[in-house]
């Protein structure tokens, strides 16, 4: 019987909560200048708030940024359902108030002057999207700040995903819904400029196929391979005499309650 290579196994499904997502995550953050970044601009969008008493963080994950944005609030709540990120969460930040329930059921027994909703929305139907948002608003204080994070969907990161998935996330059309149905808010949308960066090219892979686990992923069949998706970070990422690198632009949509 003929053994399948590893180039030509379909592309994997990482769960959260397994040691090679974890892996990934980490190739990931080694190689990239989001963390920075973002943190810079979030401290911006913090100092201007009118008031720093609750940061409720929904879908904290590990709780880097959690931790992070903790030390400029009073308190601090944090929403994650996922037991290992928990873990992660409470060591980051153990002082905070975690929630281990589902956004949809999740109850924060206060109001938060910022609401952090980042890279959460991957894992929601889109038709879910808007309800999603709209209970986030609700648990922002008047004049405080609901800050929804998503990958741009023209950057580089998201046209590999939408070319192998055909899943390709727009948070300005939730801005718009938003806009519609709640117009005494202030809303801007924002982008940050961001990159990974790798000199080797298998590394680069591991940290593409992390890019590309969207929901939608799982339902595919059959899924592109390893190759195909080695190819394509040949083709599209490759930086001569400089290795790899993956653009995943990011938008930032900030509402400003009334």
């Amino acid at each position: 019987m003929e053994t399948r290579t590893k180039d030509a196994d379909p592309v994997r499904v990482l769960d959260v909560t397994s040691a090679d997502y974890r892996r990934a995550f980490e190739l990931f953050l080694a190689g990239t200048d989001e963390k920075p970044i973002t943190h810079a601009r979030l401290s911006e969008i913090v100092a201007a708030l009118p008031h720093r008493r609750v940061l409720l963080d929904l879908g904290a994950g590990d709780g880097r940024t959690t931790a992070y944005l903790s030390r400029l609030f009073d308190r601090t709540i944090a929403v994650e359902p996922s037991a290992a990120m928990r873990e992660k969460l409470r060591t980051a930040c153990p002082e905070a108030l975690v929630l281990p329930e589902p956004l949809d059921r999740a109850d924060p027994p206060e109001r938060g002057d910022l609401v952090h909703l980042s890279h959460v929305l991957y894992y929601v139907p889109e038709a879910d999207w808007l309800g999603t948002a709209t209970r986030a608003l609700d648990w922002t204080a008047p004049g405080g700040t609901l800050l929804v994070v998503l990958q741009n969907p023209e950057s580089p990161c998201m046209r590999m995903a939408a070319h192998f998935t055909g899943v390709r996330y727009d948070l300005g059309r939730l801005a718009d819904r938003l806009r519609e149905r709640h117009p005494e808010h202030d809303y801007a949308l924002e982008t940050l400029d961001l990159h990974y960066r790798s000199p080797d090219l298998a590394e680069a892979v591991d940290v593409a196929e992390f890019m590309v686990n969207v929901a939608e992923l799982a339902t595919l069949d059959p899924r592109p391979t390893r190759a195909d998706l080695t190819a394509y970070v040949q083709d599209h990422f490759a930086v001569p005499g400089d290795g790899y690198a993956i653009g995943h632009t990011q938008d930032m949509l900030i509402i400003r309650r009334a």
